[in-house]
């Protein structure tokens, strides 16, 4: 029987992540994990290394459907501290039924909204594999550029070595 199809992503509401939502994101981020071919998270990851590697971050958001589901979750920190703490960095994981939707993009619109208004000059992706080409178009559609490429970074389960590229996005004048 075939699963039923989410409504329309524009219904989505974005909001901090609270504690009844982890089993659906930690569900959400073994998919990701398992499937090898986007997260650089490692597969063998208990749910409570997962939670604690993604809630370790400065913010931890979930896209939630009107019914309650859990379609989507981005992490929000600084990239770095000191003198590079006015650049932000961020991950996104879209639940595979929630993919081709919309939903990544609405997520990322919304995280450099947030990034923005935190007082960050720019958003830094550090690990982007090469392969996820729908990903790669929809950071570069929403003002990311490839700023620099690690070579055969990655280990892809179907593609093998693929490379992992590092995206820029300035977003303000930020803070001096």
């Amino acid at each position: 029987m075939d699963e039923p199809e989410p409504p329309a992503s524009h219904a989505l509401i974005f909001r901090p992540v609270v504690e009844g939502d982890w089993p659906a994101l930690t569900a959400i981020l073994r998919q990701a994990t398992a499937a090898r071919d986007a997260l650089t998270y490692d597969a063998e990851l208990t749910d409570s290394q997962l939670r604690e590697l993604w809630g370790a971050s400065q913010r931890v958001l979930v896209a939630q459907a009107p019914d309650g589901a859990i379609a989507a979750t981005a992490k929000i920190g600084r990239n770095q501290g000191g003198p590079g703490d006015h650049v932000a960095t961020a991950s996104f994981v879209v639940a595979p039924a929630w993919r081709r939707r919309g939903v990544g993009r609405q997520l990322c619109r919304h995280v450099l909204a947030w990034t923005r208004d935190a007082g960050f000059a720019a958003i830094q992706f550090n690990a982007v594999v090469a392969s996820n080409v729908a990903a790669v178009n929809l950071w570069q559609s929403e003002g990311f550029q490839i700023v620099g490429r690690v070579p055969h970074a990655f280990c892809h389960p179907r593609l093998g070595f693929v490379d992992l590229l590092v995206m820029h996005c300035e977003i303000s004048e930020g803070r001096q």
